[in-house]
């Protein structure tokens, strides 16, 4: 998810830690008249009280004097012209300016047209899991392809890593279909194979740079189309929806919860040297709305769950999505991008909203197997 969901956001622009420019304020800064005598500021003097001033031998600029908005002022200043006396008295240079307005708190994204993303993504999701489970699981490859497909860019582009997206992308939809028919041997194999993949049509490049190209690749292979089988792998349940409808209540409940805890009362910071934005209110906040949802979704939507259950699925999933959560804001910053894409308006890329859902898949699929087994 993106920084913004933690918290009350940094400011606009900010992604790590800026010097401040240097050599501003010098029209304000005492000792850096450059010209010696120069009339002090207030009301006028006399102008046989007014000391003579040498030319310097390069003129600065005006702003260096106190930013005069009369440039005949400056002028006389520069040339040790006393000041007229029916010229108006210049402002103490510490005079107390009016203070400006609080902004207001801001969301840091665009919320319409993130709710209307949402809500069009979460109307296909929920048609296709409940009307022909063969659809999700074609739904799930697609965003993994675009997924990886988004990755490898950012890679090439930032880094000049060049994982090879061809193997990635055909292993990684084969990789989905693999977990959805084979379960989790058919993942496995599938997986092996795309690393192989991935090693052998790098060597159609030169050599150069071919040990960093393929552990990028194996990463990309793993860190996205593995991870997503586990949501194949929840489907093939006898009530296998409402398991992938859970799984995809909890983390987006989780999400909701940190930001809206978070920037309503965050104080704390999580993790400023990852995510800024991230509060440790914020990660209650989620802990306790994932809680309460999970509990509802064991007790009524699961087979055979329980109530108690939710709660430790529920703080599990809020742990796995902030990791997730965390762990693409570390990416994200070793390649100095805000965002993965752009094809989500209000969210981003595809993986800036993946990178809650893929950890925390293995998570839920592996408790509801505790809990209640795997049919």
């Amino acid at each position: 998810m993106n920084d913004s969901s933690w918290g009350a956001p940094p400011q606009a622009g900010y992604w790590g830690p800026t010097d401040q420019g240097h050599g501003h304020g010098h029209a304000h800064s005492p000792g850096h008249g450059h010209v010696q005598g120069a009339a002090p500021a207030g009301p006028a003097y006399d102008a046989h009280e007014a000391p003579q001033t040498r030319p310097m031998p390069i003129v600065p600029d005006v702003a260096d004097y106190g930013g005069d908005q009369d440039d005949d002022r400056g002028a006389a200043r520069l040339s040790g012209s006393p000041v007229r006396n029916e010229t108006k008295p210049e402002p103490m240079p510490d005079a107390a300016e009016p203070a400006p307005k609080p902004q207001k708190k801001s969301a840091g994204r665009d919320l319409s047209a993130a709710i209307g993303v949402g809500v069009g993504l979460g109307a296909v999701i929920v048609a296709s899991l409940f009307v022909v489970k063969a659809v999700f699981v074609g739904v799930v490859a697609v965003a993994v392809v675009v997924g990886l497909w988004e990755l490898t860019k950012r890679l090439d582009e930032r880094k000049g890593i060049r994982a090879p997206l061809v193997p990635l992308a055909l292993g990684g939809a084969a990789m989905v279909v693999a977990g959805y028919v084979r379960g989790a041997e058919g993942a496995w194999v599938a997986m092996a194979l795309t690393a192989l993949a991935v090693l052998v049509w790098r060597m159609t490049e030169p050599p150069d740079n071919y040990l960093r190209d393929v552990t990028a690749g194996v990463f990309a292979a793993f860190y996205v189309p593995f991870l997503a089988t586990f949501v194949a792998m929840m489907l093939t349940a006898d009530d296998g929806p409402q398991r992938v409808l859970t799984f995809l209540l909890l983390t987006v409940v989780s999400d909701t919860g940190a930001y809206a805890v978070g920037w309503r009362f965050g104080r704390h910071k999580l993790a400023p040297r990852i995510s800024p934005g991230k509060t440790r209110e914020g990660l209650l906040g989620a802990v306790s709305f994932a809680m309460v949802v999970g509990a509802l979704c064991m007790q009524f939507l699961i087979d055979d769950g329980a109530w108690w259950q939710g709660l430790v699925l529920g703080l599990a999933v809020a742990v796995s999505a902030t990791l997730g959560d965390l762990g693409e804001s570390m990416i994200k910053r070793d390649l100095g991008i805000k965002d993965m894409g752009t094809l989500l308006p209000g969210h981003g890329g595809i993986m800036d909203r993946l990178d809650s859902l893929l950890p925390t898949a293995p998570v839920v699929w592996l408790l509801l197997v505790l809990f209640v087994g795997s049919g």
